[in-house]
């Protein structure tokens, strides 16, 4: 088995030496989305409502350009720089996933990237015929 690399200009280009998406035999590992908008890469949203929101459209973005959906993913981890916001990041994030949700994780972290208060990853299952 190969792996291969997922690209697509509807999420963020990566902002260091990563791929958005990886492909693995039945598998693809989706890189951590933050709320950046992929057309001017400036963080939106000034809450983690708004920010959550973007993320999920980023992760949206990258699934389809690997054919996958939501209904695809497997796993996801939410990274959150205020474990407050918990129940506003999983009342958005339950949005996309109203049946049948993944297994996840959802951890504080002390900081992320450029400074936004939520960052989501996922592993998704290609769908078999």
């Amino acid at each position: 088995m190969d792996k291969y690399i997922i690209t697509t200009e509807r999420a963020p280009a990566a902002i260091g030496p990563y791929s958005q998406a990886v492909g693995f035999g039945n598998l693809l590992f989706l890189s951590g989305q933050i709320a950046m908008d992929p057309m001017t890469g400036v963080v939106v949203g000034d809450t983690v409502e708004e920010q959550t929101r973007q993320v999920m459209k980023n992760i949206q973005a990258v699934l389809e350009a690997a054919n996958c959906s939501f209904d695809n993913v497997v796993k996801a981890t939410i990274y959150m720089a205020n474990m407050n916001d918990y129940a506003i990041v999983n009342e958005v994030y339950g949005e996309y996933f109203p049946e049948n949700p993944p297994a996840r994780a959802a951890v504080e972290v002390s900081r992320l990237p450029r400074n936004v208060m939520v960052e989501i990853d996922v592993i998704a299952a290609f769908p078999t015929e």
